[in-house]
């Protein structure tokens, strides 16, 4: 019961740091525009099946995307773009096999906001966000890991 709830205290303090983040760069939120989706790496210490189950929950509990789908042979975890105002955002993230106990997650947020023209890719997460988004992601492999045994 103890472990349960430092898990949803870690949890929350990860949202918490997340949201000052963000209203943190308000000023600039959103108004960089790119032509590539930003993609940061983390590694793990854990199996691939394990890693991918975690990141879809992660995507689901955050709200970073709809119809969350994990792709076994790719080794990839997707979603469809959630759409809320004149926002939608997109993820994805690959899983790769580093060594015998190692894999790593390359990570991805597609954000877009609707424009005159269409749909603009814009940045809204920095490092530090992932950053966040990584350490949730290792509680949560963690979490997973805890069920198997």
């Amino acid at each position: 019961m103890t472990n349960h709830r430092t898990v949803l205290s870690l949890s929350l303090i990860g949202t918490i740091i997340i949201i000052i983040n963000l209203i943190s760069c308000a000023p600039q939120f959103g108004q960089v525009v790119i032509s590539k989706p930003d993609e940061f790496r983390h590694s793990y210490e854990a199996k691939e099946g394990v890693i991918l189950k975690s990141i879809a929950r992660v995507f689901i509990e955050r709200s970073v995307g709809s119809n969350v789908r994990i792709n076994h042979k790719k080794l990839t975890v997707e979603s469809d773009y959630l759409v809320q105002g004149d926002w939608r955002t997109k993820s994805n993230a690959r899983v790769r096999r580093l060594n015998w106990k190692e894999c790593e997650v390359v990570l991805s947020f597609i954000t877009e906001k609707k424009t005159e023209t269409g749909w603009e890719m814009r940045r809204l997460l920095d490092k530090e966000q992932y950053e966040v988004f990584f350490s949730t992601l290792e509680l949560k492999i963690y979490e997973e890991m805890s069920k198997i045994e």
